[in-house]
């Protein structure tokens, strides 16, 4: 069987919204452009809560790292990366643990071409530009192989980046090539957003994101249920407390919102 080509490199198109840019505008950056902040403003009629969602994100992100530094884990790739920021993954590792080494990795060049701007100055991390539907060259990219040895534990972050990605074949085409490329105590950690707690408010998002451009792959109704978020983890063991909503996920101190208005999961799996 031949190879499948390689998906069409993403082309920097300030006129498409990006759901990267305007996370940014949704916590007051600058880096975004008039059709993500024109996007931004729609979701915003639809969930106020998009901010609210977005900072529990960070609190778990870093919760996540703190765990996993704990558990002995000093390489990370983070897919899916964004706009480097406060939060951005290499910023909480400096602090938990100055050995880590990072790679962060994004499909969008404009993303890349940021990060390696700040690494510049924070390092020692990389960005590379490579598409996580394409896994197999993913894990090839010299600027990963040449950061991690995925002969030892690596934990794989992919914090919202299957959101994004529609075709549930895909996504766990995706999840299942990159639990194959672990060893054991390497670790896979995702956060998601799902339809089950505000169906109808996510559907209309989920058409929002579609008519605009934001969202890649097939069209579906709706953003998936934690049901079908929790079959990324198939092979491997959830720790503690399993796949919840982001609050509940080993929180360390009473979050600001209510675990039920924020309608996003997050969970570790570890490979025995």
């Amino acid at each position: 069987m031949m190879a499948s080509p390689p998906p069409d490199r993403l082309r920097f198109d300030p006129t498409t919204p990006n759901a990267g840019r305007m996370s940014d505008y949704y916590m007051g950056g600058k880096d975004n452009f008039a059709a993500d902040r024109e996007t931004a403003r729609m979701a915003l009629e639809l969930a106020p809560e998009l901010p609210a969602l977005t900072r529990e994100g960070h609190r778990f992100h870093r919760r996540v790292l703190r765990f996993l530094v704990g558990t002995g884990v000093r390489q990370f790739v983070d897919i899916g990366c964004g706009l480097p920021t406060q939060h951005s993954v290499h910023r909480i590792l400096r602090d938990l643990a100055p050995d880590a080494r990072v790679v962060h990795v994004d499909r969008d060049p404009m993303m890349v071409v940021h990060t390696r701007a700040v690494l510049r100055e924070d390092g020692p991390a990389v960005a590379v530009e490579a598409d996580v539907r394409d896994t197999e060259r993913l894990l090839r990219h010299p600027g990963l192989t040449a950061t991690i040895d995925l002969d030892a534990p690596v934990a794989v972050l992919l914090f919202s980046s299957l959101t994004r990605l529609s075709d549930d074949v895909e996504a766990m085409q995706i999840t299942t090539a990159l639990q194959k490329a672990l060893v054991p105590g390497g670790h896979l950690a995702l956060s998601h957003a799902v339809s089950d707690l505000r169906p109808e408010t996510t559907a209309k998002l989920s058409a929002l994101y579609r008519e605009r451009g934001s969202i890649a792959g097939p069209h579906r109704g709706n953003l998936r249920t934690m049901a079908e978020v929790g079959r990324f983890f198939d092979g491997l063991r959830l720790v503690e407390p399993g796949l919840v909503y982001v609050p509940d996920w080993r929180p360390d101190e009473t979050g600001p919102h209510r675990p039920d208005s924020i309608w996003v999961v997050g969970g570790v799996g570890v490979k025995d």
